[in-house]
């Protein structure tokens, strides 16, 4: 089914999703919000560029942009799978509590904010470029991978990454010279059992976008996790 969405708002587009029984593309988005928001068990491709909170809610099924995204990508998804061809814009995976994220190019601000998992639920999010300052801020659970695939030279991330991670893992393809980690966090190069598990969560990635996995799984690798030994305590409260 195709939706045109050059005269449609975000709420007639979605009204159309879900009356669909059968796979969406909706052609000639241009900055439409709440694209597939709460939904379960559809396929939705989208041409053009989405605007903020695509898959916002999300609980199920496939949506695949073809090009950029805007802001809030995922935000608070708790199930299903968002692929994006070309760069996602700050918050990419706000909150999210389940499900994938799959972007090719880079991701602004603040990606993986608020992250979290609970119970069997392990959100993931991989990132083939670079990302912005504040990289998983507030991070509590769940997988943040940056694989800087299109400019090694450079570092993977921006300023700030990690303030307040408390929970979950990240692995960054660089040996992060030059990357100031927080205190509370363990930033090491990863291991032989590191890139077994690095290589489960890259298959469907690579698959997806065309990619090399070994060639990908080649390169240095550094692992953040939380440093139980040095925990935050007391940021925001008095003694």
């Amino acid at each position: 089914m195709i939706i045109y969405a050059k005269d449609l708002d975000h709420k007639a587009i979605n009204e159309a999703i879900r009356g669909a029984e059968e796979p969406c593309t909706v052609e000639g988005c241009c900055g439409q919000r709440f694209i597939g928001a709460g939904m379960s068990g559809k396929d939705i491709t989208v041409k053009g560029i989405p605007g903020n909170a695509l898959g916002a809610y999300l609980n199920g099924g496939v949506i695949t942009v073809l090009s950029n995204a805007q802001d809030a990508v995922g935000d608070t998804m708790n199930d299903g799978t968002i692929v994006i061809h070309g760069n996602a814009g700050d918050a990419a995976g706000y909150a999210m509590r389940g499900g994938k994220i799959y972007i090719r190019g880079d991701a602004g601000y603040r990606a993986g904010i608020h992250m979290k998992a609970y119970k069997e639920k392990v959100p993931v999010m991989i990132i083939g470029g670079r990302t912005g300052s504040f990289l998983g801020e507030y991070q509590a659970g769940g997988v943040i991978i940056v694989l800087n695939l299109d400019t090694p030279e450079k570092n993977c991330v921006w300023n700030f990454p990690c303030t307040g991670m408390h929970g979950g893992k990240m692995f960054l393809r660089s040996d992060c010279a030059g990357i100031v980690f927080p205190e509370q966090v363990t930033a090491r190069s990863a291991e032989k059992e590191d890139k077994e598990e690095l290589a489960a969560y890259l298959e469907e990635y690579c698959r997806v976008f065309g990619l090399n996995e070994d060639e990908i799984l080649s390169g240095p690798y550094t692992v953040v996790t939380p440093d139980t030994k040095n925990p935050y305590k007391r940021m925001y409260t008095p003694n």
